[in-house]
Parts: structure tokens; sequence; C-alpha cells
């Protein structure tokens, strides 16, 4: 799974995985990483002759789920299905998520999600700061192109130019 799909996860109350049936990947690569985050699983474009194929994509999904733990403790995420042109499964997915809150509030998951992502925004947001001042610092901006030059030729291992620019951050001023 790529960074962006967790950092997603960590954003949201509801992490809801859209999905086509008949692409020919399923749950491999990423997609797999996907679906063991979401808290629900919703085949798209389930009408007229790809009905069948979302059908066997659902049974498909329902099966990998099982083998999967839940990204939210005590919920099973259901794999649903949908038509826009159809205007089906769109009522049953509300439903879902409605049925989610309820029972994340109930059980005080909701409230620790949401303390977890206020730690988690914080951090990253010390994080980006912090990489920001150490990259606009004089000594990193005047020494980086000739350390990366170092780096990519060979001549200095990754962990040393790394520990040399570190110390050069602290050792400014």
């Amino acid at each position: 799974v790529g960074q962006s799909e967790i950092a997603v996860r960590s954003m949201v109350d509801f992490f809801m995985v859209l999905l086509i049936a008949g692409a020919g990947d399923e749950l491999q690569g990423i997609k797999r990483g996907v679906v063991e985050l979401a808290d629900a699983l919703v085949i798209n474009k389930a009408d007229g002759a790809n009905v069948e194929p979302a059908r066997k994509a659902q049974k498909y999904y329902q099966q990998a789920l099982e083998l999967l733990t839940s990204a939210t403790e005590g919920w099973d995420p259901p794999v649903l299905l949908s038509s826009a042109i159809e205007n089906a499964g769109i009522e049953e997915a509300w439903t879902t998520i409605e049925r989610f809150s309820e029972q994340m509030k109930g059980s005080g998951q909701f409230e620790r999600r949401r303390h977890e992502q206020a730690r988690d925004w914080l951090h990253s947001m010390v994080h980006e700061r912090v990489l920001q001042k150490f990259y606009e610092h004089p000594d990193i901006v005047s020494s980086l192109p000739e350390i990366e030059r170092q780096v990519t030729e060979g001549s200095t291992p990754v962990t040393a130019a790394a520990w040399e620019l570190i110390d050069k951050y602290f050792s400014a001023d």
C-alpha cells in the first residue's frame, strides 16, 4: 500500500474502496493492501453484462476478507454492489456508513480514532516542518549537491552522507 492510502485512512472516519469487476487483477499488488484498510468495499458498475462478473467479484472479495484482519476492531467490512446508472446499491452503501458510525460511536472507537488522528496529524506537521527547516538551512543547501553527487557515484555510503548532513545541521550556528 502506498503512503497516500495509509495517510487517507488515518484522516477519515470511514474508508470505502470502490472497485469494478473484471479488471483482471482482483486482490493483487496494491489492491490487496487497500482492501485490508477498507471498512467497506463497493463494486460499482454492477449492471448490464457486468452483473454476473460483479457478483463473482463480490464473492471473491468476501472470501478474501474472511482471511484478513479488519482495519477496524469489531467491524466486518461488507462487500456491496452498486450501479450509478441504475441508481442501485447507493442507499445500502449509505446505510452501511450510518451503521458503522453508530457502532463505532457506541463502542467508543469513533472518539479513540479521532484522538489518534489528531495525534498523527500533530506528528505529521512536526515532521514536515522539521524537514522544511532542515532543507532550507544554508549549510545544507550549500552541501547537499556535492554530497548527493558522492552518494550517486558511490564514493560515499548513504548512511555516512546522511550523518554528515545531520551533523552539519546540528553543529551550525
